[in-house]
């Protein structure tokens, strides 16, 4: 089942995760969705994080779950940017993957069945 997050980035300049290898390099709303959309859509984050861990084997494999029809759409709202993803990613794994992009740089506003 699809659901619709919706999320802010307050202050897109401090939306970056501790490792750049991982991070959001976009510098407006619709660079922002279209990079949380890859991430959602393909597993290539997931395993580049992955295979940087320690134990790589150890990893959850329910964290590589990927979504080939997600979407993502951004809107500027002042100085903050608003994403709406549409996806039936786990909010878990969808939390882990912004947790890479943004870091602490975002928020999670609302869900709603698709």
């Amino acid at each position: 089942m699809a659901v619709r997050y919706y999320i802010s980035l307050p202050d897109p300049g401090r939306a970056r995760g501790g490792d750049p290898a991982f991070s959001f390099n976009a510098n407006g709303a619709d660079e922002f969705a279209a990079q949380l959309q890859n991430a959602l859509r393909t597993s290539t984050l997931f395993d580049r994080w992955r295979d940087s861990q320690d134990e790589p084997d150890e990893v959850d494999p329910g964290l590589s779950v990927v979504d080939a029809g997600a979407t993502v759409s951004g809107q500027q709202d002042d100085l903050r940017i608003m994403l709406v993803a549409t996806s039936s990613i786990p909010g878990q794994v969808l939390k882990h993957r912004l947790r890479l992009l943004a870091g602490q740089g975002w928020e999670l506003r609302d869900v709603s069945a698709a």
